[in-house]
């Protein structure tokens, strides 16, 4: 870390997992829980292009979560992103993703949990699967604590543990025989009353997991009974971001309010906060719908905004609510501005074959029929660069965003294509549809990359 770099107040951690499905997310919520309850106002964060872990933060905390990716986001993007999060918050909790060390290659750290700990040098908190568990914790906290100096690996917690005499007789005993040691923070056993369940792009989302306050309750339970909650709170310090004034960067103004139309219920909620942020800051007054349960759109509509979601989990729900499929294909005849990110462009189909094979009949903007597959067909971060004019921006505009879908796309005639996708490892490959006033890719695009987009948007 250099000199030129400058504090914030408000302090933080790192919830960090040896791997993916190591536990993080269900220590992430008790902590939010147990902390929130405590009186605590709680900022939460996601490391990575994840929309799902959020929307869980945000029931726990009532504050907007907030994604943090040190590939998608520059030094200070991240530092408004976190400045704008924080502000009136007294600790922030930063859950990672996949294991620590895992970013966007084999040999490539960029977007990884252990990234962001040396840029913003925060204590990181290792979430160790202790299934089957014994000495053998030791030498495995002991790899990820020294792999890199530069990620200080502050305390352990242990997660699915077997019994309370499994962690007081073998685990934490092993842990305190490390040279300089991580502190042993406690334990979470293994409990299915306190796990949220899972699809195949992950969790179920907040807005269709709602279990109740009894739920809460339990997690919070759970953190104040086997964690030691004050020492947690004790590792949290402010991290170190940029020289520069507190206040946050903003886009100019349109000229005028623009009426964006946002698509958000079960079927379509993946949006990242910096992006509706950008999208208000320029001047667009934000109305969210249901695609699933209204008629029509909302009235003065000027750009639809289509996230992604689960619109192969609500196929028969789209395609049978005929009144909103008219209006759709209405306001697309006449030149409306449409913007669809994967899911959106999904329901922009003609129809969709679900993973049982029923085939379900939607929107019929785009001629092509999408198909779900087995295993995903695409998965990482990607770099769009238009190559026609389009609603982002001139030709040669660059995006930074990612995919994640198990659906494929089967065209019943050559498709127009706006832009293209440039992966870490694979050849550029078509995507962004541009059907009169629609734009529509399977690509999750992050306007912190290139905030000029939103202007352009707006226009």
């Amino acid at each position: 870390m250099t000199d030129a770099l400058s504090t914030t107040d408000t302090p933080a951690l790192i919830v960090a997992g040896t791997h993916s499905g190591s536990g993080k997310t269900t220590v992430t919520l008790a902590l939010l829980a147990a902390l929130t309850r405590r009186g605590l106002r709680v900022q939460a964060f996601k490391v990575g292009p994840d929309f799902i872990d959020p929307g869980h933060h945000s029931r726990l905390t009532g504050r907007p979560g907030r994604n943090v990716d040190t590939w998608m986001q520059g030094p200070e993007a991240l530092a408004r992103t976190y400045q704008r999060g924080c502000a009136g918050a007294d600790l922030a909790v930063v859950e990672g993703v996949m294991g620590l060390f895992d970013g966007r290659g084999a040999l490539d750290e960029a977007g990884s949990t252990a990234d962001l700990a040396r840029v913003w040098d925060l204590p990181v908190v290792l979430v160790v699967d202790a299934r089957g568990l014994a000495r053998s914790v030791a030498p495995l906290v002991h790899g990820f604590a020294t792999y890199d100096p530069r990620v200080r690996i502050a305390g352990v917690i242990a997660n699915r543990v077997g019994s309370e005499r499994h962690y007081a007789r073998f685990l934490a005993p092993a842990l305190r025989t490390l040279p300089s040691a991580p502190s042993p923070l406690g334990y979470l056993t293994r409990d299915d009353q306190i796990a949220i369940p899972s699809r195949h792009l992950g969790l179920l989302t907040a807005e269709e997991f709602e279990p109740g306050g009894r739920f809460v309750e339990r997690l919070a339970d759970a953190a104040e009974a086997t964690l030691d909650l004050d020492r947690l709170i004790g590792l949290a310090m402010p991290p170190r971001l940029p020289p520069g004034p507190a206040t946050v960067d903003r886009p100019p103004p349109a000229r005028r309010s623009v009426r964006v139309a946002l698509a958000r219920d079960p079927a379509f909620c993946f949006y990242y906060e910096d992006n509706l942020d950008l999208l208000r800051d320029a001047g667009a007054e934000i109305v969210p719908f249901s695609p699933l349960a209204d008629p029509a759109l909302p009235a003065g509509t000027e750009l639809l905004y289509l996230g992604g979601g689960y619109p192969e989990s609500f196929a028969a729900r789209i395609a049978g609510n005929h009144a909103f499929r008219a209006a759709v294909r209405s306001y697309h005849d006449q030149g409306g501005a449409i913007f669809a990110e994967c899911g959106g462009l999904m329901a922009c189909a003609e129809a969709l074959t679900d993973h049982s094979g029923a085939c379900h009949s939607l929107w019929g903007l785009i001629p092509a029929h999408v198909r779900m597959q087995q295993r995903f067909k695409a998965l990482g971060y990607v770099t769009v660069r238009t190559e026609q004019p389009t609603y982002l921006g001139p030709p040669g505009t660059i995006l930074r965003g990612h995919e994640f879908h198990y659906s494929s796309l089967e065209p019943r005639s050559p498709l127009p294509y706006a832009t293209v996708l440039l992966g870490h490892d694979c050849e550029p490959r078509p995507d962004g549809i541009r059907i009169g006033g629609l734009l529509a890719g399977y690509a999750h695009l992050h306007f912190g990359s290139n905030p000029d987009v939103v202007a352009a948007l707006l226009r």
